[in-house]
C-alpha cells in the first residue's frame, strides 16, 4: 500500500471523525430528546462543537487535588484511547498487528472507563473550592468511621460501572471473532468480505442488541446514568473539571460517539473507516443512527438506581453470552 495513501487515508479520516463527533451530541439532544419532550432544546451546535470551543477560552483553574498535573491530564487521556480505537480501525493500522486486534480494543476502552475512578479520587474540592471538611457518608458523627470526601462516592460509583456496566459491550464484541475465528480486525473485516455482514446472522442481531445496551451504559446515557446522576450533589466525577480540561470532556464524548459507530460497523457489518473509501457513509450512518435511537430511549426512560441497573445489566450480558452460544453453533 502506498505511503501517501494510508497517511491521507489514516489522516483524513480521524479529522472527518472529529468534525462528526462535534456535532453528534447536539444532534442528540435537539433532534431528538428535545421533539420528543416537546421543548425547544439548545442549538444543534451548542453541546459539543460550542461548549468545547467556549472553555477553551475559560481560565484555567489550579484544581485542588494531591496530583494536580495528573487530574488535568485524565480527560485529555481519555480522549487519546478514543483516537486509538479509530486510528486501529483504519484498514492501513492492521499492519501493526496485535494494536489492531480486539484485545487492544478491550484495552483502549478500559482505560477510557478507568480514568472516571481517578477523576473522583484525586479531586478534593467541590465546585473549585477546597471543603472545609470531609463528608460523613454514614450521616451521623460516630467514632472510629471512615471518613470520605464527596468525590470518594463518585469514584465508587465509578468504579461500580466498569466492573458492571462493561460486560454486555465486551462480550459483544467477540461475537464476529467467534463467526470469523479471529480476533485479527482485519480477518474479521475480510470474513465479512467473503461471507456477508455478521448483522444479518441471528448471532449478529441478539450481538446488535447487547452491543446497544452496552453502547449506553459507556456513553452513560439515561437509564444508564449512573455515573452522572442528578441525585449527586458533585454531578459525576468531572465536576471540577474547568477551562480547556472540561473542552476535552466534550469532546471526548462525541468522539466516543463516532468511535464506537465505527467499531459496530467493522465489526457487524465488515466496513472499515477510509475517507477514501465509499465505505465511509456506512461508518457515518453508524455514527449518527446509534445516538438516535440512543435518545430515543433515554427520552422515555427513567433514571436507574443500582437496584435497577444490576439486573439489567445482566440480563443484557446473558444476551451477549448468548450471541456468543448462537456463534459458536
Amino acid at each position: 500500500m502506498d505511503a501517501s495513501y494510508s497517511i491521507i487515508s489514516v489522516t483524513g479520516t480521524v479529522i472527518l471523525g472529529l468534525i462528526v463527533s462535534l456535532w453528534l451530541p447536539g444532534i442528540e439532544r435537539k433532534f431528538v430528546h428535545a421533539r420528543i419532550q416537546q421543548r425547544i432544546g439548545p442549538p444543534v451546535s451548542s453541546p459539543g462543537l460550542m461548549a468545547a470551543l467556549k472553555f477553551f477560552y475559560k481560565k484555567t483553574i489550579e484544581p485542588c487535588s494531591p496530583l494536580p498535573r495528573l487530574y488535568n491530564s485524565l480527560p485529555i487521556i481519555g480522549f487519546l484511547s478514543a483516537l486509538l480505537i479509530l486510528l486501529f480501525l483504519i484498514p492501513p493500522m492492521y499492519t501493526f498487528g496485535a494494536l489492531a486486534s480486539l484485545v487492544a480494543v478491550v484495552g483502549f476502552l478500559k482505560i477510557e472507563e478507568v480514568i472516571y475512578v481517578f477523576m473522583g479520587s484525586l479531586s478534593r474540592s467541590v465546585m473549585s473550592l477546597r471543603m472545609p471538611f470531609p463528608d460523613l457518608a454514614k450521616g451521623a458523627k460516630h467514632p472510629n468511621v471512615q471518613r470520605y470526601f464527596l468525590e470518594d462516592l463518585s469514584a465508587m460509583r465509578a468504579f461500580r460501572l466498569i466492573a458492571f456496566g462493561s460486560f454486555p459491550l465486551y462480550i459483544a464484541l467477540f461475537v464476529p471473532a467467534v463467526m470469523a475465528g479471529s480476533i485479527s480486525i482485519g480477518d474479521i473485516v475480510a470474513y465479512q468480505a467473503a461471507n456477508g455482514p455478521v448483522l444479518f446472522t441471528l448471532a449478529g442481531v441478539i450481538g446488535t442488541v447487547a452491543f446497544f445496551i452496552g453502547y449506553m451504559i459507556l456513553l452513560n446515557e439515561y437509564p444508564f446514568a449512573i455515573l452522572k446522576t442528578k441525585a449527586d450533589v458533585i454531578e459525576g466525577p468531572y465536576m471540577e473539571y474547568a477551562s480547556k480540561y472540561r473542552a476535552f470532556v466534550y469532546i471526548t464524548r462525541g468522539f466516543l460517539m463516532f468511535t464506537l459507530g465505527c467499531l459496530f460497523s467493522v465489526l457487524f457489518i465488515g466496513v472499515p473507516p477510509n475517507i477514501l473509501s465509499w465505505g465511509i457513509l456506512v461508518n457515518l450512518a453508524a455514527a449518527v443512527i446509534f445516538p438516535i435511537i440512543m435518545a430515543v430511549f433515554s427520552a422515555f426512560a427513567p433514571v436507574f438506581t443500582f437496584k435497577q441497573f444490576y439486573p439489567v445489566t445482566a440480563a443484557a450480558s446473558v444476551i451477549g453470552v448468548l450471541a456468543l452460544v448462537v456463534a459458536f453453533v
